[in-house]
């Protein structure tokens, strides 16, 4: 499954590490298929690092309010064990608001803010982390973290860029509401 296409000048600096599709929910006759790329930037640990998803739920019932909310509270489950994985912890999520995103025919996203702690040869760094999840016919998960120390508003504003310049491919079987 393709991953979510993320505008290539706004990539400057961001080296693409990984492309995959996994399927991280299965239950009964529902399952839910993502396809993620992942980029990180090239400094010392703990590296920034952001992410974008398109999630393929089957059988294809149409974003809902219901299903919205049950894909942002798994979204979240899953972000934070993919920090784990990242060995940021002592995770605590900061704020919740609303982030609007480039694509008009998208809904705005909803945006978490966690601060956790990555250890880093020893050392306890402190890291800021973003997931936003919305739907654009299909529903989009895109995010990342970075270490708070010096130049890190700059880093924050870059991900979130990121994040709303994000768009379901052009290949997309997805509704075009406009």
């Amino acid at each position: 499954m393709e991953p979510p296409v993320v505008p290539r000048d706004r990539l400057e600096g961001w080296t693409l590490v990984a492309e995959a599709t996994e399927r991280p929910f299965e239950a009964g006759p529902v399952s839910v298929t993502a396809g993620t790329a992942r980029y990180e930037r090239e400094t010392p640990p703990p590296r920034p690092f952001f992410f974008a998803s398109r999630l393929c739920i089957s059988p294809d019932t149409g974003p809902n309010p219901a299903l919205t909310r049950l894909v942002e509270s798994r979204a979240r489950e899953g972000f934070r064990d993919r920090l784990a994985d990242r060995r940021i912890g002592d995770l605590a999520r900061r704020d919740e608001r609303r982030l609007d995103v480039d694509d008009p025919a998208a809904s705005p996203a909803t945006l978490t803010v966690f601060h956790g702690r990555c250890a880093v040869d020893g050392e306890r760094v402190p890291v800021e982390a973003l997931l936003a999840v919305w739907e654009a016919g299909e529903y989009l998960l895109a995010g990342g973290a970075y270490p708070t120390g010096d130049g890190f508003e700059a880093t924050r504003q870059g991900v979130l860029r990121l994040v709303r310049g994000v768009r379901l491919p052009a290949s997309s079987d997805a509704v075009d509401s406009s």
